[in-house]
Protein backbone atom coordinates (compact mmCIF):
# COMPACT_ATOMS: atom_id res chain seq x y z
CA UNK A 1 0.00 0.00 0.00
CA UNK A 2 2.58 2.40 0.63
CA UNK A 3 4.49 1.96 -2.54
CA UNK A 4 1.68 1.85 -4.31
CA UNK A 5 1.17 5.79 -2.56
CA UNK A 6 4.38 6.78 -2.97
CA UNK A 7 3.99 5.62 -7.03
CA UNK A 8 0.74 6.76 -6.84
CA UNK A 9 2.70 10.48 -5.79
CA UNK A 10 5.72 10.27 -7.91
CA UNK A 11 3.55 11.48 -11.31
CA UNK A 12 1.80 14.28 -9.37
CA UNK A 13 5.39 15.78 -8.42
CA UNK A 14 6.51 15.41 -11.91
CA UNK A 15 3.02 17.19 -13.18
CA UNK A 16 3.01 20.15 -10.87
CA UNK A 17 7.06 20.25 -11.87
CA UNK A 18 6.59 20.91 -15.03
CA UNK A 19 4.01 23.30 -14.83
CA UNK A 20 5.43 25.57 -12.09
CA UNK A 21 8.67 26.31 -14.67
CA UNK A 22 6.12 26.76 -17.47
CA UNK A 23 4.54 29.94 -16.00
CA UNK A 24 7.92 30.88 -14.33
CA UNK A 25 9.83 31.33 -18.21
CA UNK A 26 6.34 32.80 -19.64
CA UNK A 27 6.49 35.28 -17.09
CA UNK A 28 10.45 35.98 -17.66
CA UNK A 29 9.50 36.22 -21.21
CA UNK A 30 6.43 38.80 -21.05
CA UNK A 31 8.95 40.86 -18.25
CA UNK A 32 11.76 40.74 -20.80
CA UNK A 33 9.00 42.31 -24.02
CA UNK A 34 7.65 45.02 -21.85
CA UNK A 35 11.05 45.92 -21.03
CA UNK A 36 12.36 45.93 -24.25
CA UNK A 37 8.63 47.93 -25.54
CA UNK A 38 9.71 50.17 -23.14
CA UNK A 39 13.20 51.34 -24.36
CA UNK A 40 12.16 51.37 -27.94
CA UNK A 41 9.11 53.70 -27.08
CA UNK A 42 11.45 56.66 -24.63
CA UNK A 43 13.08 57.39 -28.03
CA UNK A 44 10.00 58.06 -30.00
CA UNK A 45 8.42 60.14 -26.95
CA UNK A 46 11.71 62.08 -26.27
CA UNK A 47 12.11 62.90 -29.81
CA UNK A 48 8.34 63.83 -30.51
CA UNK A 49 8.49 65.99 -27.18
CA UNK A 50 11.73 68.00 -28.19
CA UNK A 51 10.25 68.68 -31.33
CA UNK A 52 7.08 70.51 -30.28
CA UNK A 53 7.99 73.67 -30.95
CA UNK A 54 7.34 75.94 -28.01
CA UNK A 55 5.16 79.53 -28.25
CA UNK A 56 8.85 81.87 -28.45
CA UNK A 57 10.08 79.39 -30.86
CA UNK A 58 6.73 80.44 -32.73
CA UNK A 59 6.75 84.17 -32.21
CA UNK A 60 10.23 83.76 -33.53
CA UNK A 61 9.31 81.83 -37.01
CA UNK A 62 7.30 85.20 -37.82
CA UNK A 63 10.36 87.48 -37.11
CA UNK A 64 13.74 88.43 -39.27
CA UNK A 65 15.65 86.76 -35.76
CA UNK A 66 18.69 84.40 -36.37
CA UNK A 67 19.59 82.25 -33.43
CA UNK A 68 22.59 84.54 -32.90
CA UNK A 69 20.88 87.76 -32.01
CA UNK A 70 18.48 85.16 -29.50
CA UNK A 71 21.99 84.30 -27.37
CA UNK A 72 22.25 86.02 -23.97
CA UNK A 73 25.64 87.56 -25.42
CA UNK A 74 24.34 88.17 -28.67
CA UNK A 75 26.69 90.82 -30.70
CA UNK A 76 24.20 91.96 -33.16
CA UNK A 77 21.62 92.64 -30.67
CA UNK A 78 23.99 95.06 -29.10
CA UNK A 79 24.88 96.73 -31.68
CA UNK A 80 21.66 97.20 -32.76
CA UNK A 81 20.98 98.65 -29.23
CA UNK A 82 24.29 101.04 -29.76
CA UNK A 83 22.54 102.18 -33.65
CA UNK A 84 18.88 103.40 -31.83
CA UNK A 85 20.40 104.98 -28.84
CA UNK A 86 22.60 107.12 -31.35
CA UNK A 87 19.92 108.29 -33.39
CA UNK A 88 18.61 109.78 -30.32
CA UNK A 89 21.60 111.25 -29.32
CA UNK A 90 22.33 112.69 -33.05
CA UNK A 91 18.65 114.39 -33.26
CA UNK A 92 19.38 115.86 -29.56
CA UNK A 93 22.77 117.02 -30.87
CA UNK A 94 21.64 118.55 -33.95
CA UNK A 95 18.97 120.67 -31.51
CA UNK A 96 22.47 121.82 -29.11
CA UNK A 97 24.14 122.52 -32.09
CA UNK A 98 26.72 120.09 -30.77
CA UNK A 99 27.08 119.28 -34.94
CA UNK A 100 30.69 117.97 -34.39
CA UNK A 101 29.10 115.01 -32.49
CA UNK A 102 26.35 114.32 -34.39
CA UNK A 103 28.57 114.08 -37.30
CA UNK A 104 31.09 111.63 -35.55
CA UNK A 105 27.63 109.63 -34.38
CA UNK A 106 26.37 109.55 -37.71
CA UNK A 107 29.94 108.41 -39.28
CA UNK A 108 29.53 105.54 -36.56
CA UNK A 109 25.56 104.72 -36.77
CA UNK A 110 26.86 103.93 -40.68
CA UNK A 111 29.91 101.94 -39.70
CA UNK A 112 28.02 99.81 -37.58
CA UNK A 113 25.08 99.12 -40.47
CA UNK A 114 27.53 98.44 -42.72
CA UNK A 115 29.35 95.62 -40.59
CA UNK A 116 25.38 94.20 -40.18
CA UNK A 117 24.85 94.26 -43.67
CA UNK A 118 28.34 92.76 -44.99
CA UNK A 119 27.24 89.58 -42.01
CA UNK A 120 24.03 89.21 -43.19
CA UNK A 121 25.09 89.19 -47.09
CA UNK A 122 27.88 86.40 -46.31
CA UNK A 123 24.80 84.40 -44.01
CA UNK A 124 27.34 84.12 -41.19
CA UNK A 125 26.90 85.31 -37.85
CA UNK A 126 29.57 88.13 -36.33
CA UNK A 127 32.13 87.66 -34.36
CA UNK A 128 33.44 88.92 -31.60
CA UNK A 129 36.57 89.98 -32.58
CA UNK A 130 35.40 91.56 -35.79
CA UNK A 131 33.06 93.53 -34.23
CA UNK A 132 34.78 94.59 -30.96
CA UNK A 133 36.25 97.37 -32.72
CA UNK A 134 32.89 98.84 -34.13
CA UNK A 135 31.28 98.29 -30.57
CA UNK A 136 34.75 99.83 -28.76
CA UNK A 137 34.21 102.87 -30.68
CA UNK A 138 30.52 103.43 -30.52
CA UNK A 139 30.80 103.16 -26.75
CA UNK A 140 32.94 105.96 -26.30
CA UNK A 141 30.98 107.91 -28.69
CA UNK A 142 28.03 107.34 -26.64
CA UNK A 143 29.63 107.89 -23.36
CA UNK A 144 30.49 111.19 -24.45
CA UNK A 145 26.99 112.02 -24.35
CA UNK A 146 27.01 112.00 -20.86
CA UNK A 147 29.19 114.52 -20.47
CA UNK A 148 27.02 116.51 -22.79
CA UNK A 149 24.27 115.95 -20.29
CA UNK A 150 22.37 113.42 -22.95
CA UNK A 151 21.40 111.47 -20.31
CA UNK A 152 17.44 109.64 -21.03
CA UNK A 153 15.74 112.20 -18.16
CA UNK A 154 16.79 114.83 -20.40
CA UNK A 155 16.24 113.29 -23.84
CA UNK A 156 13.14 112.75 -22.62
CA UNK A 157 13.11 116.15 -21.54
CA UNK A 158 13.53 117.46 -24.62
CA UNK A 159 11.69 115.08 -26.90
CA UNK A 160 8.11 115.76 -25.15
CA UNK A 161 9.37 119.74 -25.58
CA UNK A 162 10.09 119.23 -29.08
CA UNK A 163 6.97 117.26 -29.32
CA UNK A 164 4.95 119.90 -27.77
CA UNK A 165 6.17 122.87 -29.96
CA UNK A 166 5.36 120.60 -33.54
CA UNK A 167 1.63 120.44 -31.75
CA UNK A 168 1.29 124.36 -30.99
CA UNK A 169 2.67 125.21 -34.46
CA UNK A 170 0.24 122.31 -35.83
CA UNK A 171 -2.09 124.23 -34.35
CA UNK A 172 -1.69 127.29 -35.45
CA UNK A 173 -0.88 126.13 -38.95
CA UNK A 174 -4.88 124.71 -39.09
CA UNK A 175 -6.18 127.46 -37.45
CA UNK A 176 -4.74 129.88 -40.00
CA UNK A 177 -5.75 127.25 -42.73
CA UNK A 178 -9.47 128.04 -41.38
CA UNK A 179 -9.26 131.37 -41.56
CA UNK A 180 -7.96 131.39 -44.70
CA UNK A 181 -10.43 129.18 -45.72
CA UNK A 182 -13.58 130.51 -44.46
CA UNK A 183 -12.34 133.84 -46.25
CA UNK A 184 -12.00 132.52 -49.61
CA UNK A 185 -15.51 131.07 -49.04
CA UNK A 186 -17.11 134.01 -48.49
CA UNK A 187 -15.54 136.22 -51.16
CA UNK A 188 -17.53 137.73 -54.09
CA UNK A 189 -15.48 136.84 -57.03
CA UNK A 190 -14.52 139.66 -59.39
CA UNK A 191 -16.97 137.57 -62.34
CA UNK A 192 -19.74 137.36 -60.02
CA UNK A 193 -19.32 140.84 -58.87
CA UNK A 194 -19.00 141.86 -62.42
CA UNK A 195 -22.56 140.48 -63.79
CA UNK A 196 -24.16 141.61 -61.21
CA UNK A 197 -23.17 144.83 -62.12
CA UNK A 198 -23.93 144.60 -65.72
CA UNK A 199 -27.15 143.10 -64.92
CA UNK A 200 -28.40 145.96 -63.11
CA UNK A 201 -27.35 148.36 -65.24
CA UNK A 202 -29.06 146.26 -68.11
CA UNK A 203 -32.11 146.20 -65.90
CA UNK A 204 -32.29 149.81 -65.65
CA UNK A 205 -31.13 151.11 -69.11
CA UNK A 206 -33.47 148.92 -71.06
CA UNK A 207 -37.24 149.18 -71.25
CA UNK A 208 -37.59 146.29 -72.32
CA UNK A 209 -36.78 144.30 -70.16
CA UNK A 210 -39.38 145.91 -68.06
CA UNK A 211 -42.04 145.30 -70.56
CA UNK A 212 -40.92 141.44 -70.81
CA UNK A 213 -41.69 141.34 -67.19
CA UNK A 214 -45.04 143.48 -67.13
CA UNK A 215 -46.35 140.83 -69.87
CA UNK A 216 -44.90 137.52 -68.00
CA UNK A 217 -47.44 139.53 -64.61
CA UNK A 218 -50.21 138.06 -66.85
CA UNK A 219 -49.07 134.27 -65.97
CA UNK A 220 -49.72 135.74 -62.50
CA UNK A 221 -51.99 132.96 -61.77
CA UNK A 222 -49.27 130.57 -61.51
CA UNK A 223 -47.73 131.41 -58.85
CA UNK A 224 -50.95 130.54 -56.30
CA UNK A 225 -52.26 127.92 -58.16
CA UNK A 226 -51.64 124.42 -55.80
CA UNK A 227 -51.63 122.11 -58.74
CA UNK A 228 -48.56 123.30 -60.10
CA UNK A 229 -44.95 122.55 -58.14
CA UNK A 230 -43.97 125.47 -56.28
CA UNK A 231 -40.11 125.73 -55.36
CA UNK A 232 -38.47 128.34 -53.40
CA UNK A 233 -34.96 129.81 -53.39
CA UNK A 234 -33.60 132.73 -50.73
CA UNK A 235 -30.32 133.55 -52.22
CA UNK A 236 -28.25 136.86 -53.07
CA UNK A 237 -26.19 134.54 -55.46
CA UNK A 238 -27.36 134.90 -59.48
CA UNK A 239 -25.34 132.31 -61.08
CA UNK A 240 -25.98 129.88 -58.54
CA UNK A 241 -30.00 130.40 -58.58
CA UNK A 242 -29.51 130.36 -62.40
CA UNK A 243 -27.96 126.85 -61.95
CA UNK A 244 -30.83 125.35 -59.62
CA UNK A 245 -33.51 126.51 -61.27
CA UNK A 246 -31.80 125.21 -64.73
CA UNK A 247 -31.05 121.99 -63.51
CA UNK A 248 -35.01 121.77 -62.44
CA UNK A 249 -36.27 122.74 -65.96
CA UNK A 250 -33.77 120.53 -67.68
CA UNK A 251 -34.53 117.45 -65.64
CA UNK A 252 -38.37 118.11 -65.06
CA UNK A 253 -40.67 115.79 -67.04
CA UNK A 254 -42.92 118.85 -67.57
CA UNK A 255 -41.37 122.29 -67.06
CA UNK A 256 -44.35 124.06 -67.78
CA UNK A 257 -45.99 123.21 -64.66
CA UNK A 258 -43.02 124.15 -62.49
CA UNK A 259 -42.87 127.65 -60.56
CA UNK A 260 -39.65 128.94 -58.39
CA UNK A 261 -40.36 131.70 -56.17
CA UNK A 262 -37.38 133.71 -56.03
CA UNK A 263 -36.88 136.08 -52.54
CA UNK A 264 -33.50 137.88 -52.80
CA UNK A 265 -32.24 141.33 -51.17
CA UNK A 266 -32.34 145.16 -52.46
CA UNK A 267 -29.04 144.80 -53.56
CA UNK A 268 -29.38 141.66 -55.76
CA UNK A 269 -32.91 142.54 -56.60
CA UNK A 270 -32.48 144.11 -60.13
CA UNK A 271 -29.85 141.85 -61.26
CA UNK A 272 -32.10 138.87 -60.88
CA UNK A 273 -35.23 140.42 -62.40
CA UNK A 274 -32.96 140.88 -65.62
CA UNK A 275 -31.41 137.82 -65.51
CA UNK A 276 -34.05 135.89 -65.20
CA UNK A 277 -36.08 137.67 -67.58
CA UNK A 278 -33.26 137.78 -70.20
CA UNK A 279 -32.95 134.42 -70.03
CA UNK A 280 -35.87 131.05 -70.88
CA UNK A 281 -35.77 127.81 -68.88
CA UNK A 282 -38.04 125.66 -70.66
CA UNK A 283 -41.48 127.13 -69.79
CA UNK A 284 -40.67 127.40 -66.36
CA UNK A 285 -42.20 130.51 -63.89
CA UNK A 286 -40.13 132.57 -62.08
CA UNK A 287 -41.42 135.38 -59.83
CA UNK A 288 -38.75 137.54 -57.72
CA UNK A 289 -38.94 138.95 -54.57
CA UNK A 290 -37.29 140.86 -52.42
CA UNK A 291 -36.68 140.62 -48.74
CA UNK A 292 -37.08 144.40 -47.90
CA UNK A 293 -40.71 144.05 -49.60
CA UNK A 294 -41.85 142.38 -46.46
CA UNK A 295 -43.70 144.72 -43.83
CA UNK A 296 -43.87 141.44 -41.77
CA UNK A 297 -40.54 140.80 -41.01
CA UNK A 298 -39.74 143.29 -38.65
CA UNK A 299 -37.95 142.81 -35.26
CA UNK A 300 -41.19 143.20 -33.12
CA UNK A 301 -42.48 140.06 -35.00
CA UNK A 302 -38.95 138.56 -35.66
CA UNK A 303 -36.95 137.59 -32.80
CA UNK A 304 -33.80 136.86 -34.75
CA UNK A 305 -34.08 139.65 -36.41
CA UNK A 306 -33.87 142.00 -33.04
CA UNK A 307 -31.16 139.54 -31.90
CA UNK A 308 -28.93 139.77 -35.32
CA UNK A 309 -29.68 144.04 -34.99
CA UNK A 310 -27.76 143.56 -31.69
CA UNK A 311 -24.24 145.27 -31.48
CA UNK A 312 -23.14 142.74 -29.16
CA UNK A 313 -24.28 139.48 -31.26
CA UNK A 314 -22.39 140.83 -34.29
CA UNK A 315 -19.42 142.03 -32.18
CA UNK A 316 -19.34 138.51 -30.58
CA UNK A 317 -19.71 136.58 -34.58
CA UNK A 318 -17.55 139.13 -36.39
CA UNK A 319 -14.65 139.70 -33.94
CA UNK A 320 -14.77 137.24 -31.39
CA UNK A 321 -13.09 139.39 -28.82
CA UNK A 322 -15.63 139.01 -25.94
CA UNK A 323 -14.40 134.92 -25.79
CA UNK A 324 -10.95 135.52 -26.05
CA UNK A 325 -11.34 134.25 -29.98
CA UNK A 326 -12.74 130.67 -28.98
CA UNK A 327 -15.71 131.34 -31.51
CA UNK A 328 -15.14 129.09 -34.11
CA UNK A 329 -13.98 130.95 -37.28
CA UNK A 330 -17.05 129.27 -39.45
CA UNK A 331 -19.93 131.04 -37.02
CA UNK A 332 -18.67 134.15 -38.16
CA UNK A 333 -19.91 133.65 -41.67
CA UNK A 334 -21.97 136.56 -42.51
CA UNK A 335 -24.32 134.17 -44.11
CA UNK A 336 -25.59 133.61 -40.36
CA UNK A 337 -26.49 137.16 -39.71
CA UNK A 338 -28.37 137.12 -43.11
CA UNK A 339 -31.95 137.54 -43.16
CA UNK A 340 -32.11 135.52 -45.92
CA UNK A 341 -30.85 132.28 -44.49
CA UNK A 342 -33.14 132.14 -41.61
CA UNK A 343 -36.77 133.12 -44.04
CA UNK A 344 -36.95 129.15 -44.30
CA UNK A 345 -38.64 129.15 -40.89
CA UNK A 346 -41.26 132.12 -42.62
CA UNK A 347 -42.03 130.29 -45.73
CA UNK A 348 -46.07 130.45 -44.83
CA UNK A 349 -45.86 133.86 -44.39
CA UNK A 350 -44.26 134.40 -47.76
CA UNK A 351 -46.25 132.36 -49.79
CA UNK A 352 -49.68 132.66 -47.98
CA UNK A 353 -51.51 131.01 -50.61
CA UNK A 354 -49.73 127.92 -51.04
CA UNK A 355 -49.77 124.36 -49.48
CA UNK A 356 -47.18 122.37 -50.27
CA UNK A 357 -43.26 123.66 -51.16
CA UNK A 358 -40.64 122.16 -51.67
CA UNK A 359 -37.24 124.24 -50.36
CA UNK A 360 -33.72 124.43 -52.60
CA UNK A 361 -30.66 126.11 -51.20
CA UNK A 362 -28.80 127.97 -53.68
CA UNK A 363 -25.51 125.96 -53.57
CA UNK A 364 -27.53 122.24 -55.02
CA UNK A 365 -27.73 120.86 -58.52
CA UNK A 366 -31.30 118.94 -59.21
CA UNK A 367 -30.24 116.12 -61.90
CA UNK A 368 -33.49 114.41 -61.33
CA UNK A 369 -37.32 115.09 -62.14
CA UNK A 370 -38.67 116.67 -58.76
CA UNK A 371 -42.41 115.81 -59.51
CA UNK A 372 -42.61 112.97 -57.24
CA UNK A 373 -41.54 114.50 -54.22
CA UNK A 374 -45.42 116.73 -54.47
CA UNK A 375 -46.93 113.41 -53.55
CA UNK A 376 -45.14 112.01 -51.14
CA UNK A 377 -47.18 111.40 -48.26
CA UNK A 378 -45.85 112.84 -45.01
CA UNK A 379 -48.34 111.16 -42.53
CA UNK A 380 -49.22 114.72 -40.63
CA UNK A 381 -45.52 116.04 -40.59
CA UNK A 382 -44.26 119.26 -41.35
CA UNK A 383 -41.31 118.84 -42.92
CA UNK A 384 -39.74 116.01 -45.27
CA UNK A 385 -36.40 115.93 -45.20
CA UNK A 386 -33.28 113.20 -45.74
CA UNK A 387 -31.74 112.25 -42.17
CA UNK A 388 -28.13 112.57 -41.96
CA UNK A 389 -27.77 110.47 -39.05
CA UNK A 390 -26.02 107.67 -40.44
CA UNK A 391 -22.39 108.73 -38.47
CA UNK A 392 -22.88 109.69 -34.89
CA UNK A 393 -21.99 112.70 -35.33
CA UNK A 394 -24.99 113.78 -37.20
CA UNK A 395 -26.99 112.88 -34.19
CA UNK A 396 -29.15 116.20 -31.49
CA UNK A 397 -25.96 116.34 -29.45
CA UNK A 398 -23.68 117.42 -32.19
CA UNK A 399 -25.49 120.49 -32.91
CA UNK A 400 -27.17 121.46 -29.57
CA UNK A 401 -25.94 122.23 -25.79
CA UNK A 402 -27.44 119.15 -23.89
CA UNK A 403 -26.01 120.45 -20.83
CA UNK A 404 -28.77 122.62 -20.82
CA UNK A 405 -31.88 121.70 -18.41
CA UNK A 406 -34.33 122.98 -21.17
CA UNK A 407 -32.88 121.15 -23.85
CA UNK A 408 -31.88 118.14 -21.72
CA UNK A 409 -35.45 117.80 -20.33
CA UNK A 410 -36.91 117.94 -23.98
CA UNK A 411 -34.86 116.66 -26.64
CA UNK A 412 -33.01 112.83 -27.05
CA UNK A 413 -29.24 113.49 -27.68
CA UNK A 414 -29.32 110.70 -29.97
CA UNK A 415 -32.31 111.72 -31.69
CA UNK A 416 -31.44 111.56 -36.00
CA UNK A 417 -30.19 115.18 -37.90
CA UNK A 418 -31.86 116.05 -40.71
CA UNK A 419 -30.44 117.96 -44.01
CA UNK A 420 -31.74 121.36 -44.92
CA UNK A 421 -31.08 122.18 -48.53
CA UNK A 422 -34.05 120.12 -50.14
CA UNK A 423 -37.03 120.24 -47.93
CA UNK A 424 -40.63 119.39 -48.38
CA UNK A 425 -42.65 121.38 -46.61
CA UNK A 426 -46.90 120.92 -45.87
CA UNK A 427 -48.04 124.48 -45.24
CA UNK A 428 -51.16 123.61 -44.31
CA UNK A 429 -49.87 121.63 -41.40
CA UNK A 430 -47.03 124.16 -40.58
CA UNK A 431 -49.87 126.69 -39.95
CA UNK A 432 -52.20 124.29 -38.13
CA UNK A 433 -48.99 123.21 -35.48
CA UNK A 434 -48.11 126.92 -35.44
CA UNK A 435 -44.73 125.85 -36.26
CA UNK A 436 -43.59 129.59 -36.36
CA UNK A 437 -44.17 130.29 -32.95
CA UNK A 438 -42.11 126.82 -31.90
CA UNK A 439 -39.33 128.75 -33.90
CA UNK A 440 -39.91 132.14 -31.98
CA UNK A 441 -40.17 130.50 -28.50
CA UNK A 442 -36.66 128.85 -28.87
CA UNK A 443 -34.58 131.48 -30.74
CA UNK A 444 -35.99 133.89 -27.33
CA UNK A 445 -34.87 131.30 -25.16
CA UNK A 446 -31.33 131.19 -26.74
CA UNK A 447 -31.05 135.13 -26.86
CA UNK A 448 -28.06 134.41 -24.89
CA UNK A 449 -26.28 131.34 -26.88
CA UNK A 450 -25.93 129.22 -24.73
CA UNK A 451 -28.66 126.82 -26.47
CA UNK A 452 -26.97 126.17 -29.23
CA UNK A 453 -24.50 128.49 -32.07
CA UNK A 454 -25.84 130.98 -34.33
CA UNK A 455 -26.85 129.50 -37.57
CA UNK A 456 -30.43 127.42 -38.90
CA UNK A 457 -30.06 123.80 -38.16
CA UNK A 458 -29.87 124.27 -34.52
CA UNK A 459 -33.30 125.78 -34.63
CA UNK A 460 -34.66 123.47 -37.08
CA UNK A 461 -33.71 120.83 -35.26
CA UNK A 462 -35.27 122.00 -32.29
CA UNK A 463 -38.80 123.21 -34.28
CA UNK A 464 -39.07 120.59 -36.20
CA UNK A 465 -38.32 118.00 -33.55
CA UNK A 466 -41.12 115.18 -33.68
CA UNK A 467 -42.89 116.57 -37.15
CA UNK A 468 -40.29 115.77 -39.82
CA UNK A 469 -40.55 112.86 -41.92
CA UNK A 470 -37.77 111.01 -43.66
CA UNK A 471 -37.09 110.72 -47.10
CA UNK A 472 -35.16 108.13 -49.13
CA UNK A 473 -31.48 109.06 -49.32
CA UNK A 474 -31.39 109.02 -52.99
CA UNK A 475 -33.20 112.35 -52.83
CA UNK A 476 -30.79 114.11 -51.28
CA UNK A 477 -26.89 113.93 -51.41
CA UNK A 478 -24.79 115.89 -49.12
CA UNK A 479 -21.15 116.49 -48.73
CA UNK A 480 -19.68 117.77 -52.32
CA UNK A 481 -18.85 120.91 -51.18
CA UNK A 482 -15.93 119.36 -48.19
CA UNK A 483 -15.65 115.74 -48.55
CA UNK A 484 -15.34 112.47 -50.49
CA UNK A 485 -19.09 110.81 -52.53
CA UNK A 486 -19.24 107.33 -53.55
CA UNK A 487 -19.91 108.11 -56.73
CA UNK A 488 -22.82 105.59 -57.06
CA UNK A 489 -24.18 107.76 -54.64
CA UNK A 490 -23.94 110.60 -56.31
CA UNK A 491 -25.42 108.83 -59.60
CA UNK A 492 -28.56 107.85 -58.12
CA UNK A 493 -29.25 111.26 -56.14
CA UNK A 494 -31.92 113.56 -57.27
CA UNK A 495 -30.39 116.97 -55.63
CA UNK A 496 -26.49 117.11 -55.15
CA UNK A 497 -25.50 119.15 -52.74
CA UNK A 498 -22.36 121.33 -52.89
CA UNK A 499 -22.83 122.38 -48.45
CA UNK A 500 -19.28 123.55 -47.08
CA UNK A 501 -16.93 125.93 -48.14
CA UNK A 502 -15.52 124.47 -51.95
CA UNK A 503 -18.36 125.77 -53.51
CA UNK A 504 -18.42 125.39 -57.24
CA UNK A 505 -18.15 128.68 -58.38
CA UNK A 506 -14.99 129.59 -56.46
CA UNK A 507 -12.00 128.71 -57.30
CA UNK A 508 -11.48 126.67 -54.07
CA UNK A 509 -14.24 124.45 -55.33
CA UNK A 510 -13.51 120.37 -55.91
CA UNK A 511 -12.64 119.80 -59.29
CA UNK A 512 -13.90 116.99 -59.08
CA UNK A 513 -17.28 117.94 -58.50
CA UNK A 514 -17.08 121.08 -60.43
CA UNK A 515 -18.42 119.04 -63.80
CA UNK A 516 -21.41 118.62 -62.17
CA UNK A 517 -22.07 122.17 -61.13
CA UNK A 518 -20.93 123.73 -64.60
CA UNK A 519 -23.16 121.60 -66.88
CA UNK A 520 -26.30 123.58 -66.12
CA UNK A 521 -23.98 126.98 -66.86
CA UNK A 522 -24.05 128.01 -70.39
CA UNK A 523 -20.56 130.09 -71.24
CA UNK A 524 -20.90 131.17 -74.48
CA UNK A 525 -23.62 133.94 -72.72
CA UNK A 526 -22.58 136.76 -73.70
CA UNK A 527 -23.10 138.68 -70.29
CA UNK A 528 -20.63 135.40 -68.85
CA UNK A 529 -18.23 135.82 -71.48
CA UNK A 530 -17.88 139.94 -70.75
CA UNK A 531 -17.67 138.99 -67.28
CA UNK A 532 -15.11 136.12 -68.05
CA UNK A 533 -17.25 133.36 -66.00
CA UNK A 534 -15.12 130.33 -66.43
Amino acid sequence: MRRRGSEFRRPVRRRFSNVFWLTLCGLLILLLIVLLSRDSNEPTSRSAYTKRPSRNDRTVEGLNITEEMLKPDSVVRQINDQISLAKAFVVIAKESNNLQYAWELSAQIRNSQILLSNAALRRTPLTTGESASSIRDMALLLYQAQQFHYDSATMMMRLKAKIQGLEEQMNSVSEKSSKFGQIAAEEVPKSLYCLGVRLTTEWFKNSNLQRKLNEKREMAQKLIDNDLYHFCVFSDNVLATSVVVNSTALNSKDPNMVVFHIVTDEVNYAAMKAWFTINSFRGVTVDVQKIEDFSWLNASYVPVLKQLQDSATQSYYFSGNNDDGRTPIKFRNPKYLSMLNHLRFYIPEVFPALKKVVFLDDDVVVQKDLSPLFSIDLNGNVNGAVETCMETFHRYHKYLNFSHPLIHTHFDPDACGWAFGMNVFDLVEWRNRKVTGIYHYWQEKNVDRTLWKLGTLPPGLLTFYGLTEPLNESWHVLGLGYTNVDPQVIEKGAVLHFNGNSKPWLKIGMEKYKPLWEKYLDYTHPLLQQCNVH
